[in-house]
């Protein structure tokens, strides 16, 4: 017979009261929220800001580490702490689900709901179906596809065939999420079927670039973003999960690299060589048209609110154009950093006047700078024996990177930013 310990009886005689007087229910919705917040995308230091922030706020004393694949949250005194272990999986950004989650967690902190009810309204914003049918999800590939063939400099049939692309990518990712063997080996698959298609396509219809449309069709998939999040995260001293995290998008730049390259030596081998064209000119002003149309796909993509269309098309404007002044006045890779730092500060704004999330403009803006493209050419570089020339596109990826980094650090600092109350 196991002996009368008198913590432990106190603990079971009142279940609703955990070690060091912390209320079951409040330890439930710091717990429910670590996962959720986890699973809409958000990166390691500002999961761990917003949970150090709520704990404190509701007067708990606990510490919180995070990483990709996993979260350690402490409970109380550093001598008396109870540790949980969330065994969590890499997500993507869900920004409709980080609102709804943004203002459950103000409510709670302001007092207008119970850590109870909270914790109850989490397992229902997580259990909500996705803000966007089968149908819309594929055409925000195409659309995202579409716009991303003009920012790499393609012409009109370059625009229709990164387009198509696009959406038959979007009709694998469907696929990919009923089946989870399918789902390990997306990337390489949906980088071959593109590659495979587009050199057809070249060979056997209407002649186009089919570098630009191969490229622009699996844009989605590049890992730009998450290279730059990795990045940032290093910055901030997350050295575990940016290292994790780099680690991720380097494999992933490397099944993409690799299917694309099986896919052109089966298409050359069956169709015969297709002819390398430039990218057709076509007027200035399809910019702007290509800056209305991707904002729609990100909101797709995304899953953002319907609502916040308008503001993710300003901000790719900012975007684009900051990226584009700053690029003439300090060159590509430097460049990066103007249109970083306008991102960041106009995110921040919209954060404190509109008492929303600053990661509902960051992310689309910053998908308008990230250096996934140049990732892929250097790779791609490498797989040819051009080694020099890969190396030197490496380098001008990971410069890009650092100075997007670093304007959005500096928007930061000059920018106050929103904080929960």
């Amino acid at each position: 017979m196991l002996p009368d310990i008198p913590e432990l009886t106190d603990t079971l005689n009142h279940p609703a009261r955990r070690r060091d007087d912390i209320p079951i229910e409040t330890v439930h919705f710091i717990l429910s929220l670590c996962r959720a917040l986890h699973g809409c995308g958000y990166a390691a230091h500002r999961l761990e800001g917003v949970l150090s922030l709520a704990a404190h706020q509701l007067g708990v004393e606990a510490q919180f580490f995070s990483t990709p694949t996993s979260i350690f949250v402490s409970f109380g005194k550093l001598e008396r702490q109870r540790t949980h272990l969330i065994r969590v999986e890499p997500a993507e950004q869900d920004l409709g689900k980080l609102s709804a989650l943004d203002r459950l967690t103000t409510q709670v902190l302001r007092g207008e709901l119970t850590p109870k009810e909270g914790s109850d309204r989490i397992a229902l914003i997580q259990a909500a179906p996705s803000r966007y049918g089968p149908v819309l999800s594929t055409l925000g590939f195409g659309l995202a596809s579409g716009a991303a063939t003009r920012f790499l400099g393609g012409g009109a049939r370059e625009i229709v065939a990164g387009a198509i692309l696009g959406i038959i990518i979007g009709f694998l990712a469907l696929v990919a999420r009923r089946f989870a063997t399918i789902s390990r080996v997306f990337e390489p698959a949906a980088s071959f079927t593109a590659a495979f298609l587009a050199a057809g396509a070249a060979v056997m219809l209407t002649p186009f670039s089919v570098f630009t449309a191969t490229m622009a069709g699996l844009i989605v998939l590049v890992p730009g973003f998450t290279l730059t999040i990795a990045l940032t995260e290093l910055s901030t001293r997350h050295l575990l999960s940016g290292t994790a995290r780099l680690s991720g998008a380097f494999m992933t730049f490397l099944g993409i690299t690799f299917g694309v390259a099986l896919g052109n030596t089966l298409a050359i081998r069956i169709f015969g060589d297709y002819p390398r064209l430039a990218n057709e000119a076509i007027p200035p002003w399809t910019n702007l048209v290509a800056l209305v149309v991707a904002p729609v796909g990100f909101t797709i993509l995304l899953k953002a609110e319907a609502r916040d269309i308008p503001w993710l098309v300003l901000m790719g404007i900012l975007a684009f154009y900051g990226g584009r002044l700053g690029t003439n006045v300090f060159g590509p890779e430097l460049g990066a950093f103007v249109g970083a730092f306008v991102v960041g500060t106009a995110s921040n704004i919209f954060a404190r006047v509109l008492d929303r999330p600053s990661q509902v403009l960051i992310v689309p803006g910053i998908l308008l700078l990230v250096p996934g493209s140049i990732g892929y050419r250097s790779l791609n570089a490498l797989m040819e024996r051009e080694v020099v020339s890969g190396i030197e596109t490496a380098f001008s990826m990971l410069v890009i990177a650092v100075s997007l980094v670093a304007g959005l650090l500096m928007s930061n600092a000059v920018t106050p930013r929103r904080s929960l109350p």
